[in-house]
């Protein structure tokens, strides 16, 4: 089976159909001509939640399908985690609602699974990523533990459904981030445990989210294979590293969260950073983790691997000077680089 790779719209701000199309005509198409200029290039869309609404009406799938033809494009992967606004203004936890618990993330995670069935090539499976359960500090019982799986099983028949009907695979995966609900291994191992068992759901590995935590990455891998938990997809992100926490001051935005860990001396900050970022002689990241070793591990048990670095608009300048499509470019060299090396 062949490895999908390519890198999350969620960088490029938008939250209309519109924004996420000019984005698609003006940046992954140039992307794509730098990293994959013969090739069918893969896209991972990014929806929020007025996007998906004007996509799922059928004139607009029909002339987005008629744009990927045209240009070599596919759709394999979808971001479903920011159901609203996620650039330019603070989001931080608010990028968590709805969470798990509300039918309003159900229904708007089926609209999606529906949009990926209608776009998925045949003989490709898609891959759906969202948030993780919601945000701990909002979980306060059973009922609310109990309100999330009974929402995850609802989702979980409807892409069952959508199998049957149109015979598309489509699988949905809990991305464990820190502070969340859902943000190590042993936690997802238990959770899991509660949830139906099948092909439509597993987690989105995120490798930041996993560093942050001081986890070691294959060693996660290992243990969510031998509990039998799906990895849905792979999201290849870097985190923050430093032994001085006032190197991380230059990174400080308003925006997004920056969970942040201390383990034996070592600070770690949950903040993308790009890939082949070569970091400083204080501050580095986590990227030195992507070894081929991981890729080789993760493969066996994924196909889906996406690129994310959506905090590049917040970065210091001195790594924005090339531009957006530039730096997603490198980073796909960085990717392939050790991909090549399966």
């Amino acid at each position: 089976m062949a490895i999908h790779l390519t890198y999350c719209l969620n960088v490029h701000p938008g939250e209309s159909w519109a924004e996420n199309f000019a984005a698609i005509r003006n940046h992954a198409l140039r992307v794509k001509a730098q990293v994959s200029p013969r090739e069918k290039f893969g896209l991972g869309l990014r929806l929020a939640n007025a996007a998906s609404r004007t996509l799922a009406k059928p004139v607009e799938l029909a002339k987005f399908r008629e744009f990927l033809a045209a240009h070599d494009l596919y759709v394999f992967t979808v971001n479903g985690f920011p159901y609203g606004t996620f650039h330019g203004k603070p989001v931080q936890e608010r990028v968590y609602r709805p969470d798990w618990r509300t039918t309003a993330r159900v229904a708007y995670t089926n609209r999606i699974a529906d949009i990926l069935a209608a776009l998925l090539p045949d003989g490709v499976a898609g891959s759906i990523s969202t948030v993780p359960g919601s945000y701990k500090a909002w979980i306060t019982g059973k009922r609310d533990v109990q309100a999330m799986v009974r929402n995850l099983r609802r989702c979980t028949e409807h892409l069952a459904w959508l199998r049957e009907r149109t015979g598309k695979l489509i699988t949905l995966g809990l991305e464990p981030e820190p502070d969340c609900f859902l943000e190590t291994t042993a936690e997802v191992v238990r959770f899991f445990e509660m949830l139906p068992a099948g092909e439509h759901l597993g987690i989105c590995f995120d490798t930041c989210h996993f560093a942050v935590q001081f986890e070691d990455l294959r060693a996660s891998l290992r243990g969510l294979k031998a509990a039998g938990v799906l990895i849905s997809k792979v999201q290849i992100s870097a985190a923050l590293a430093t032994t001085d926490a006032r190197q991380l001051a230059r990174f400080r935005d308003d925006v997004y969260l920056h969970q942040t860990r201390s383990r034996g001396g070592e600070i770690r900050s949950h903040f993308h950073v790009p890939l082949d970022w070569k970091g400083t002689a204080r501050l580095r990241s986590t990227a030195d983790q992507l070894t081929p070793a991981f890729f080789a591990d993760a493969a066996k048990l994924c196909r889906h691997f996406e690129i994310e670095t959506y905090t590049f608009h917040v970065l210091p300048a001195a790594l924005r000077r090339d531009g957006v499509d530039t730096s997603i470019a490198r980073e796909f060299a960085f990717v392939r680089s050790r991909l090549a090396k399966l």
